[in-house]
């Protein structure tokens, strides 16, 4: 990865591989949890760019209030500083909240999106109970801190041995989330329970749109897989059997692929 300067800071960018240009969005906590697609896509025959948000690894702090318009401002202003005019993106949960905040903002911007479970904030349905669970861990994180808060999140979803498959799915993994522990819980949660996105803003993205979900991802993202059909009727929908919201690493070769065509689709004209 090599420093890109945008305002305020810098952000570190891996831009490799040549062909129709791809920006992969980082998630919350994971920071490379895209890497094993991008690197699939590298091979298909793109131009692949990932980086590392504020407050991960090696890019500038995250400092002050995060916001997801915010991280989406900086997104934008990558794609300039690396003369991208125009890119597909895409992008898993917190990073699709950044995705759509760039699409909806700077149209001309997003060639296609493809969304990976966005995060449950944007379905109705269920954002209460989502924001419940979410002021819950961060209660944890003021009283006990990063380090023990990010132990009792991860048990929570993935088991007491969430280490080891971390491990197996992302080799550095657990030393990286352990270190941007706080931009996780200090500044990434707190932006995504303020984000707010609504019918409007999601008029504003003109661009072919891909939506991709596991069928094990529980109820929280089935809401959110309904409210992205609503929003774009002419999406496409791939619901990868037996993938729960760790989608991205465990099945990455069924996404590159769905992802490959789907890129593939726009650039012919063809239909699914």
């Amino acid at each position: 990865m090599k420093p890109v300067t945008i305002p305020g800071g810098t952000v570190m960018v891996a831009d490799r591989g040549s062909g129709d240009p791809v920006l992969l969005v980082q998630t919350a906590l994971t920071a490379d949890e895209l890497v094993p697609l991008a690197e699939n896509l590298e091979r298909g025959g793109h131009r692949v760019v990932l980086y590392h948000r504020r407050g991960y690894g090696a890019s500038s702090p995250a400092g002050g209030a995060v916001t997801v318009v915010g991280d989406a401002e900086d997104c934008h202003e990558l794609l300039s500083r690396i003369g991208l005019a125009s890119t597909h993106v895409v992008s898993t949960s917190y990073g699709a909240a950044v995705a759509l905040e760039l699409a909806a903002r700077w149209p001309s911007r997003v060639r296609s999106l493809t969304l990976i479970e966005p995060p449950p904030v944007v379905a109705p349905s269920v954002v209460e109970e989502f924001a419940a669970a979410n002021s819950t861990l961060l209660t944890s994180y003021r009283e006990r801190g990063a380090p023990v808060a990010l132990v009792e999140f991860l048990t929570l979803l993935m088991g007491v041995g969430w280490r080891a498959t971390l491990e197996r799915w992302l080799p550095g993994s657990v030393e990286q989330v352990t270190a941007d522990a706080e931009t996780f819980f200090g500044h990434d949660v707190p932006a995504l329970i303020d984000w707010r996105f609504d019918d409007r803003d999601a008029a504003r993205i003109t661009c072919p749109v891909l939506y991709v979900g596991g069928s094990a991802s529980g109820e929280w993202f089935a809401a959110v897989r309904q409210q992205v059909l609503s929003w774009f009727p002419d999406a496409e929908d791939v619901v990868v059997p037996d993938a729960d919201h760790n989608l991205a690493l465990t099945h990455v070769d069924q996404i590159a692929l769905a992802v490959g065509r789907f890129i593939a689709r726009q650039r012919s004209g063809r239909q699914p």
